[in-house]
Parts: C-alpha cells; sequence; structure tokens
C-alpha cells in the first residue's frame, strides 16, 4: 500500500507511519531498529502499521549512504540496443542535473534477468524507472514503499506511474506514405521475444486495414542488425511479392537494409523500409532510413522528472503530461 493524494502514488514515509500508529516519529525509528525505551504492545502496533502501509525505512536510515544522496535504478532490457542507450544518456543527465546518482541494470531482455534485478534493487535505491515485462504484481513485490515509474508501457494501478508512447499516427503515416507510393504488399518485422503480438503490429494492422492490405506478412525478428536480416530472408522467402516492410524498431531496420544489399534488392526501388524508434544511426546508414521517430530525450528526461515529483511529493505529471508521441520521419529508405 501507498499512500496517495490523488490518481498517482508517493512513497511512504516515517511520518505516516507514526500517524498511522498514533506515536511520535521517534517512537516509529525506535520501534523499526529495535531499541530500548518502547514497550512491546507499541512496538508491534508500529510494525503493523509500516506493514500494512508499505514502509520501507530508507537507505538513510540504515547508514548505506550520505543523507544528501539520492540514488535512481534504471532498468534497461538492453544497453548494445542504441534506442536505449539513448534513453539511458537522457534520464543520466537529467538526474545528474539534480545531484542524483544512477544505478542502471541490464536485464538483456530476460524476463528471467528482469525477476533476478527485482529481487536486489529495492534495497538499493530511492526510485525505479525503466522497462519492465513483468506483471504488475511481482514489481511491486519487490519496490513497495518507492515510488516506480514504467516506461513504454500503461500501469493498471495507482500504485505506478508510466511513461506512454503513442505511435499510432506515426504508423499510419507510414503506411499512408508507401500505399501512396504504390506499395500494395507491406510486410512487417515484429519482436520476436513477446507473448503476444506487439502494440506496434497492432497499429501497423490498423493502418493496413484501413487501406485494404492484407497482413498476413508478419516475422518475428530478434532485436539486432542481425536479427533484422534473418527476419528480412525469412519474410521474402515466404512472401516473395513483398515491396515494403515495416519494421518495430531501427535496429531491425538497419539489418534489413544490409539484407535488402545481399539479396539484390534495391532501396527504396525494390524494397521501402520504414523503422521505428527515430535513432540518430539511422542516418549514418546507405541509404539514410525513414523512420517513426520518438525524441529518445523526451522519454528519459520525463521519467527522471516524475521521479522527482513523487519523491517530493509535489503534483506529479498526468495524462498527456506523461505521452511522448511518434512522427513519421522520411528519408531515403522509403
Amino acid at each position: 500500500m501507498v499512500v496517495s493524494s490523488g490518481a498517482e502514488p508517493r512513497r511512504v514515509t516515517i511520518h505516516d507511519v507514526a500517524r498511522s500508529a498514533g506515536v511520535s516519529r521517534q517512537t516509529v525509528s525506535r520501534a523499526l531498529n529495535d531499541q530500548v525505551g518502547i514497550d512491546g504492545s507499541t512496538k508491534q502496533r508500529v510494525l503493523d502499521a509500516a506493514l500494512e502501509l508499505g514502509y520501507r525505512p530508507s537507505r538513510f536510515a540504515r547508514g548505506l549512504v550520505r543523507q544528501d544522496t539520492t540514488t535512481i535504478g534504471l532498468v534497461i532490457p538492453d544497453l548494445r540496443n542504441p534506442y536505449f542507450t539513448e534513453v539511458a544518456a537522457a534520464a543520466l543527465e537529467s538526474a545528474r542535473a539534480r545531484g542524483w546518482h544512477v544505478v542502471v541494470y541490464d536485464t538483456a531482455d530476460s524476463a528471467e534477468e528482469e525477476l533476478g534485478t527485482l529481487q536486489v534493487i529495492g534495497s538499493q535505491v530511492d526510485a525505479v524507472v525503466g522497462y519492465f515485462s513483468r506483471p504488475e504484481h511481482e514489481i511491486d513485490l519487490f519496490t513497495r514503499g518507492i515510488p516506480v515509474v514504467l516506461v513504454g508501457r500503461e500501469h493498471h494501478t495507482a500504485r505506478f506511474s508510466s511513461i506512454r508512447i503513442d505511435g499510432e499516427d506515426g504508423v499510419r503515416s507510414a503506411v499512408a506514405h508507401l500505399v501512396a507510393r504504390g506499395h500494395h504488399r507491406i510486410g512487417m518485422l515484429d519482436h520476436d521475444g513477446r507473448a503476444e503480438p506487439s502494440i506496434r503490429r497492432a497499429w501497423f494492422g490498423a493502418a493496413a486495414a484501413a487501406h485494404g492490405i492484407d497482413t498476413d506478412a508478419v516475422v518475428g525478428a530478434s532485436q539486432s542488425a542481425d536479427g533484422g536480416g534473418e527476419a528480412l530472408e525469412t519474410l521474402l522467402t515466404l512472401h516473395p511479392d513483398v515491396t515494403a516492410v515495416f519494421t518495430f524498431n531501427d535496429i531491425i531496420a538497419i539489418g534489413a537494409l544490409r539484407e535488402a544489399r545481399r539479396l539484390g534488392r534495391r532501396v527504396p526501388e525494390d524494397l521501402a523500409v520504414i523503422g521505428f524508434d527515430g535513432l540518430q544511426l539511422g542516418t549514418l546508414v546507405a541509404p539514410a532510413l525513414s523512420t517513426v521517430a520518438l525524441d529518445t530525450r523526451k522519454v528519459g528526461a520525463l521519467a527522471i522528472d516524475q521521479v522527482a515529483r513523487l519523491l517530493t511529493g509535489s503534483d506529479p505529471l498526468t495524462g498527456d503530461d506523461l505521452v511522448v508521441r511518434a512522427e513519421l520521419r522520411l528519408r531515403e529508405s522509403a
């Protein structure tokens, strides 16, 4: 349980525990630290209140860090993916401007590694920002008492806050552009590491259906350039009539560009390619990559801004203020 003044949570404090138990702050401190000078019934009342509220003693009280230090845990699926590197860099810059420390955890895009990270992160940081695939009840189990800002997914309980990515209009524009260029057989290279189709696939499917285009030409790809190349080869083997491809992200798209060249397909004359993310890396490949672009700096900075609000008890951002929208950025590949 967390204390909330509205729709968004704030960190439970020692003052909340004292108020709930009907004792002083000093009494709470003595009870939690098993000090003398407090009777057994009062101590138990304090412990019960702390448990009910989900209070987590700060690292400061445990003497692990200086009292003027705030440490944020930043959870990233794969730092080898430049998208996450760009987001992490923006988050680090924003945290540094506040004098905060950031501990970065790379979960290797693995649900098991993510669970392992959750099992240790709560006792090491004052707040958590990051990408998680685990259900909310699991995240809550290991992070009770500290603010958590989820990135790239919606939250469903007031316990969490989230930075949402809205690429629907951008994907719609991408498909419309391809159709206007004469492409009526458009494939997609999706994320292959998910139990369910990605939201980006849903956006693609809706946009394609609006133009009467079949969406059966979809192949999963691992999150790398090699994965994108392998997936494109599979896609064109299964659907040789495909003349344009939309990909889950820019790294997959860059691999597809390389594979298209190996297969003798000219881009964009024989095969148009559009990615998603808007990486700076996309301007360095030939042909330059068209993409549905996000402001990665805004994603990282916005997440840290929300954490700052939750830690200080300020009014948290809500609604559209927590949404980062993507837009089509045309270059040479489509």
